[in-house]
């Protein structure tokens, strides 16, 4: 197969792998490395060092430092610290525990050196959300476990490959040479890496953050910046490069008020790529036969991991917490191994066997191995065992609200005031700055970005209402949410007339949704009736007062939003929905500020009326019971 061929075929694998993930609603990862053996070792179509040559290991070392670089640009260290003691003990002693352990069992059950099994140890203590967010979505424990599992693979991402990394690099600087001229090695790899990286990071950082680029060019020059970085690094000291671009991007995540959201965007788009076609060529590299090499002892050494490693893990960071033994148990079950474990195994799988160590070949079906078995038994149990220990959330009624606008503020706090989730996501800071001011919960950003995937708390949210101004945004949200949600939950506002072009554009699936609210309720109309003081109301419907009764009181001075039946369960009204307000509900609704202000004026009327009369039977009282003179 020609090199062009093998390029297109790997970029057409890439996205059907992709793709049929979202479709199935499971880690991209498994996909991937399926398809990558079958093209691979399975059919032989895809070989890909007698297609990519010498190319295949630089390649392979500027992808992985891409990799861990866009990592590393999500470890702020204000977020270890905010997230409760739970994720910085399992981010901090777990994966210590984790490491020294696997390691330790590695050593004792297969036949490797203590140097790869410190590497194999370090390799499989990563998570990562590609993995976890999936699981999550399906399992739906408590809210406290889900933020737990959420942050400790955001968080251990670049923590476990900054681990992988030292190990490798002093593995490195041992070959061949005596103790302390190894710790001398590594000294010198460690100093040049921390070093280069913080000045790295900060110089970019401060290049960002005072627009030495222009705005089209960011993205590009933090990329070549990274590659230039990585390729000095590496001039200077031996295999330093892939610790100075992980340095440099924590050094970058944590400095303040720089905005990284454009830069982190592109890296996603980037990463997602390159982890793609990466993954399908290491796939397709794997020799079968490793696998029945590595026997009975890879078996026990998975058990292990899972059975032991990781509840150890768990129970000794878990010290100190108010967590019950149940949330354990299920914390201790979900762990599935991700993206960086494989990549960066087979990069350093890829270097050590140049090196001369035989042994690492078996490296990367060991950590596949790992990561298939953990990623596929855990995606299969975790849902029923969280059902038995009693820890899922119930059904999930609450509403993402895309716009924070002042008439989706209202809504939400209608919402909030019944007592159902609401989380209000906005491009506008000053519309989240307001509304946090009023004490919603709230996500600055794309709400359908990596970041907003990973950082968002999604526990009770089950329905999405498009209330926003952002006519090009709203339909990519609205099909977004459309993979994560069924799509009757998903609600838009329709256009005005004066879009029938924009609204032409618009996806068939997406049209259908834009039922709101009722006919002719626009984002136009309700934002103008906030604006002129409408208020939210809710009103009972009772046996003396129907829905019929109820608009014809109102008339169109309230637009019906919601309707809440017996048992709390919120309906939505558009154009065409199918039920009917009886007694014992009630109507959430838009109350225009013409029948506000009347409503205030016959319930001043009202009480002034009943202020007359007491005041009128006080005297009749003083009038009946005369005081008597001299006393």
């Amino acid at each position: 197969m020609s090199n062009m061929s093998a390029l297109a075929l790997i970029g057409v694998l890439s996205i059907l792998c992709q793709w049929s993930a979202w479709r199935l609603k499971i880690p991209a990862i498994l996909p991937l490395l399926i398809v990558g053996m079958v093209v691979g070792p399975g059919l032989g179509w895809l070989q890909p060092d007698a297609v990519f040559g010498d190319i295949l290991f630089p390649l392979v070392s500027l992808s992985v430092a891409i990799i861990l670089f866009e990592g590393s640009l999500t470890l702020k260290m204000e977020e270890i610290r905010g997230h409760g003691r739970m994720v910085t003990n399992l981010v901090s002693i777990g994966v210590l525990v984790t490491w020294v352990s696997i390691s330790i069992v590695t050593y004792l059950l297969m036949d490797f050196g203590w140097e790869l099994s410190a590497l194999l140890g370090a390799l499989v203590v990563v998570t990562g959300p590609t993995v976890i967010m999936p699981m999550l979505r399906s399992v739906r424990p408590k809210s406290n476990i889900a933020n737990i599992l959420r942050w400790e693979g955001i968080i251990i991402d670049p923590v476990g490959a900054l681990l992988a990394v030292l190990v490798y690099e002093f593995i490195i600087a041992s070959q061949g040479a005596g103790l302390l001229h190894a710790f001398q090695a590594f000294g010198i790899t460690i100093g040049i890496g921390f070093a280069l990286g913080y000045a790295a990071g900060k110089l970019l950082g401060i290049a960002l953050y005072k627009g030495w680029f222009p705005h089209y060019l960011k993205n590009v020059a933090t990329l070549a910046a990274v590659l230039g970085v990585f390729a000095l690094s590496n001039a200077l000291q031996y295999e330093s490069g892939l610790l100075t671009v992980t340095v440099m991007g924590m050094v970058m995540a944590n400095m303040r008020n720089l905005n990284l959201d454009d830069i982190l965007e592109f890296k996603e788009t980037l990463s997602v790529l390159l982890i793609s076609g990466l993954f399908i060529i290491l796939a397709a590299r794997l020799n079968t036969d490793a696998f029945s090499q590595l026997g009975m002892p890879a078996v026990v050494l998975l058990a292990v991991i899972i059975f032991a490693v990781r509840p150890l893990s768990v129970w000794i960071s878990a010290i100190g917490t108010q967590l019950n033994f149940k949330e354990k148990i299920l914390l201790s079950w979900i762990a599935p191994r991700g993206i960086v474990a494989a990549a960066v195994s087979a990069l350093f799988a890829l270097k050590l066997q140049q090196a001369g160590w035989s042994d690492a070949e078996l490296l990367v079906p060991l950590v596949f191995l790992v990561i298939l078995s953990t990623v596929v038994l855990q995606s299969l149990t975790a849902k029923p065992l969280a059902h038995a220990l009693k820890l899922r959330e119930p059904p999930a009624h609450g509403f993402l609200i895309f716009g924070a606008n002042a008439t989706a503020r209202a809504i939400a706090k209608a919402l909030r005031d019944h007592e159902l989730p609401v989380l209000l996501a906005d491009t506008n800071w000053e519309n989240i700055k307001t509304a946090r001011m009023e004490n919603l919960p709230v996500y600055f950003g794309n709400p359908t970005s990596e970041h907003a995937e990973n950082n968002m708390d999604m526990t009770g949210i089950g329905k999405v209402l498009i209330l926003s101004p952002y006519k090009q945004l709203n339909p990519v949200v609205a099909l977004h949410y459309m993979d994560w949600f069924a799509s009757e939950k998903i609600y838009g506002l329709p256009s005005t007339e004066h879009d029938a072009p924009a609204r032409n554009q618009l996806s068939e699936s997406y049209r259908e949704r834009l039922k709101l609210f009722g006919k002719g309720v626009t984002f136009s109309k309700l934002a103008s009736l906030t604006f002129q003081g409408a208020q939210m109301k809710t009103t009972a419907i009772t046996e003396n007062f129907s829905f019929t009764d109820y608009q014809e009181r109102y008339g169109n001075r309230a637009i019906p939003m919601f309707a809440i039946d017996e048992r709390k369960v919120f309906h939505v009204f558009t154009t065409d929905h199918t039920f009917e307000p009886k007694p014992g509900w009630q109507i959430v609704a838009l109350i225009t500020a013409d029948e506000i202000s009347e409503q205030k004026a016959v319930k001043q009327s009202r009480e002034k009326e009943e202020k007359l009369e007491k005041a009128q039977k006080e005297q009749q009282v003083k009038d009946e019971n005369p005081k008597e003179d001299g006393k």
